[in-house]
């Protein structure tokens, strides 16, 4: 992680000093206004495509396969598992009964059996570890 900041950090000092040196060589008169401009603009092009890489997120590969030993360890059932597919996709509990033909009640029997067997608090969290430990893809 710090090697990450610094990596990050030293990359932005680089942008800020070719940026500093492209306005002192515009102040100076060695370059044209249109010059500066263009050049600023392909800096800020790059540092977009990267940045756009970076924090796009992966696809998942199409070959997913549940963890099958850590459904097994967690105790989630066939049914618990069903439902939480249907917390990743963003589903509200009442929307949930509904595909599973169950009671709204059910599903909350359901999500808060997940929270305990996932040692979770919230729906954000129970995905985060399900997917950490590859129950979800």
């Amino acid at each position: 992680m710090m090697r990450t900041a610094l990596l990050y950090g030293g990359a932005l000092a680089v942008l800020a000093l070719l940026v500093e040196w492209l306005g002192l060589r515009h102040a100076l008169g060695m370059q044209s206004t249109e010059m500066y401009i263009t050049a600023i603009a392909a800096l800020f092009m790059v540092l977009g495509v990267w940045a756009g890489q970076k924090l796009t997120p992966a696809p998942r590969p199409a070959d997913f396969a549940r963890n099958a030993q850590a459904l097994a360890s967690l105790g989630i059932s066939d049914r618990e598992c069903e439902v939480l597919d249907l917390l990743a996709e963003g589903c509200s509990n009442k929307l949930i009964a509904r595909r599973l033909a169950i009671s709204p009640n059910t599903v909350k029997t359901h999500v808060t059996r997940l929270f305990e067997k996932l040692e979770v608090s919230s729906r954000t969290q129970a995905i985060v570890r399900a997917r950490s430990l590859s129950i979800l893809p």
